[in-house]
């Protein structure tokens, strides 16, 4: 493998947004850069470390700069001025640690979704992926909701919470890996019943993957289709493949042949079973683009190569190595692929069999399914053994893991399901399927490209040499 400086193939950047220069809005985000630093974990600001007559005018500035805004967002009004009161909620408390939960509950992107629609969107939030903290953040964004993706989504992928969508211009929490919008980042008093929406930035994804794919292809001596190199270099179209696999994604993970508890609530479980749920979601998505490759969709083949790339490339060798399941589910595609002869390792170059590899890949998504279905018939700690037979038939586990020693190794001296699921977990290193040779070399190589690509979108790909 060689060493690569950054490269991307760039595409026709969409036009400046006019908004993400107006006066106000660059007002809010200085105001708001201003109080980070002041801020706590929780979001709170500490009135006996922070003279209060250094926070209200910052505070003041963002109800104005937010109010001056507003008339270019009549489809949000009724969240605009909740979060107004929200803002001056938060600062007769003291600034103790915030709640948004009205202003939260007002907010329905979901119940607007045209394309080209834009939100102005202000909360105390984490960004996953990006800051931990609950700082306050604000994003300019448009809504991406093409006639032919609204089509698929009534016919075919119901998915009435997802909200596919693009940056304009953000506050440092995103200036991150961070390519979500939830809201449960948000800082409220009490969570709400239930979510009814949740935010993706196509843009960022797309870019990011035409970033590291690019470089990974030239890294790995790679020959690609005509089509997929096509792919690498036209953002619009990258990011119209990435709608298509989120949308069938997301709702994956409420469909299926799952087991009574299919991971998607709070819980603690080995990482390898979050590993597997993202890998199956990933994986019913490339079987459904086989599908609508066969049907005439013109982005369905796109979709297989973004899941190979991504999946590939960028999960096994991005983040660290503590419970790291999306990594480990690049892994385990990598290594099925390998040992079903669709991917080749020789002469230090990587090669794919595009003909085998659909087949091979719905080979996987079938093991995972059957492992799903039978899922119902277990106890918890029976379905996470299974699943972790599963994933060390194709990845080697450490050489100290406690679980590769099998039933008689691990921590059954107790009846109590709470202490046993815990014991169990307590039990999983944090690195239980180490890198491979081949991904500790990739690692090296390909590591300051995914470093690059924090903040990038798809206006100039921020952050990256091209």
């Amino acid at each position: 493998m060689q060493n690569l400086s950054p490269r991307v193939a760039v595409a026709a950047d969409a036009p400046a947004q006019s908004l993400a220069a107006h006066p106000a809005w660059l007002r809010l985000k200085d105001a708001v850069e201003t109080l980070r630093p002041l801020q706590s974990k929780d979001g709170s600001i500490d009135l006996a470390a922070v003279q209060r007559h250094t926070v209200d005018p910052l505070v003041a500035t963002v109800r104005t700069a937010v109010a001056e805004l507003a008339p270019l967002f009549q489809h949000d009004a009724a969240y605009l001025a909740a979060v107004d009161a929200d803002l001056a909620k938060w600062a007769d408390t003291g600034y103790r640690e915030p709640d948004f939960l009205d202003s939260l509950l007002a907010f329905q992107p979901a119940t607007q979704r045209e394309d080209g629609l834009q939100h102005l969107v202000v909360f105390p939030m984490y960004t996953q992926n990006g800051n931990p903290d609950r700082n306050l953040e604000a994003v300019l964004l448009n809504v991406v909701w093409p006639d032919w993706l609204a089509e698929l989504e009534r016919t075919r992928f119901d998915n009435p919470m997802f909200v596919p969508i693009t940056f304009t211009d953000f506050t440092a929490g995103y200036d991150t890996n961070s390519a979500v919008l939830f809201p449960e980042t948000v800082a409220v008093r009490k969570a709400p019943e239930r979510f009814t929406w949740g935010g993706i930035f196509c843009d960022r994804e797309a870019a990011r993957f035409r970033v590291v794919s690019t470089n990974a292809v030239e890294l790995l001596g790679l020959e690609i289709p005509a089509d997929a190199e096509s792919l690498l270099q036209d953002q619009e179209r990258s990011q119209q493949t990435f709608v298509l696999w989120d949308l069938i994604h997301d709702r994956t993970h409420s469909h299926g042949d799952l087991p009574f508890d299919p991971f998607m609530i709070k819980q603690r479980s080995p990482f390898w079973m979050y590993g597997l749920e993202e890998l199956r979601c990933d994986l019913t998505t490339f079987k459904e683009a086989v599908k609508l490759e066969t049907e005439g969709n013109v982005h369905a083949r796109d979709v297989q190569y973004a899941i190979l790339f991504d999946r590939l490339f960028r999960f096994p060798v991005s983040g660290d190595r503590v419970r790291n399941y999306d990594g480990m589910g690049g892994q385990l595609l990598f290594a099925y692929l390998h040992k079903h002869d669709a991917l080749r390792w020789r002469d230090n170059r990587l090669s794919i069999d595009w003909e085998r590899a659909p087949q091979v890949t719905n080979a996987l998504c079938a093991e995972i399914e059957t492992l799903y279905r039978d899922g119902i018939d277990r106890p918890k700690p029976a379905h996470w053994i299974a699943a972790y037979e599963l994933v060390s038939r194709y990845l080697t586990p450490h050489p100290a893991s406690t679980w590769a020693k099998g039933t008689e190794a691990l921590p059954f001296g107790t009846t109590d399901g709470k202490a046993l699921n815990k014991a169990l977990c307590d039990a999983v290193l944090p690195d239980e399927f180490p890198l491979s040779m081949f991904y500790e070399a990739l690692s090296k190589k390909l590591g300051g490209v995914i470093a690059s690509t924090a903040g990038i979108t798809g206006a100039g790909l921020q952050g990256v040499a091209a």
